[in-house]
C-alpha cells in the first residue's frame, strides 16, 4: 500500500475484452471517488509466444503497434477527456505475472471478469483468478455487464 504522502494507485489490466472496458470505466470510476491515479498496464506477448496477446492483433505486431493500441483502446473506453486520468503501460510478460508485479505497492487491483480467451461459460477467467490468488493488494474483479455510472 501507499504511504499517507503518496495517492492512492488502481492498476487496472486492460485487454481489448468486453470485461476489461467495463473493468476499466469502474477503476476511473472508482479512483474518482477516492482521489486515486489509475494505471492500465496490457500484457504483451510475442504472437505465438503464449495463448494470450492483447488487444488481438496480426503477425506483424511489434511492440510500438502494442503500445499504439492500448493508448487507442483507453481513448475508445474513456474518451479524450477520460484517457488523460489514466497512466498506460505496456509490459512484456505473461499476464498474471504482469498484473501481480505492477499491483506490488498499489491499492487495489480490478481487472474483468474475463479476458479475450477461455470458455464462454467459466464464471472467471484463468488470468482474474490467478491475480486474485497471488495479488500482492486488494483485487475487484467486474463482470462485463456491471453499469458504471
Amino acid at each position: 500500500m501507499n504511504t499517507q504522502h503518496e495517492a492512492p494507485r488502481i492498476v487496472v489490466g486492460v485487454d481489448g475484452s468486453p470485461s476489461s472496458r467495463t473493468a476499466l470505466r469502474w477503476a476511473v470510476a472508482y479512483a474518482g471517488l477516492v482521489g486515486a491515479a489509475v494505471e492500465a498496464v496490457t500484457a504483451w506477448e510475442i504472437p505465438g509466444e503464449a495463448s494470450w496477446s492483447a488487444p488481438a492483433v496480426d503477425a506483424e505486431f511489434d511492440e510500438e503497434e502494442a503500445e499504439k493500441l492500448l493508448v487507442d483502446e483507453v481513448r475508445t473506453v474513456l474518451g479524450e477527456a477520460g484517457s488523460r486520468l489514466v497512466r498506460e503501460r505496456l509490459v512484456h510478460g505473461h499476464p498474471v505475472e504482469v498484473l501481480v508485479d505492477a499491483a506490488e505497492g498499489a491499492d487495489m487491483l480490478v481487472v474483468g471478469s474475463r479476458g479475450r480467451g477461455g470458455f464462454r461459460r467459466a464464471l472467471l477467467g484463468s488470468v482474474s483468478q490467478q491475480v486474485a490468488l497471488h495479488a500482492p493488494c486488494p483485487v475487484t474483479i467486474v463482470r462485463p455487464d456491471v453499469s458504471v455510472a
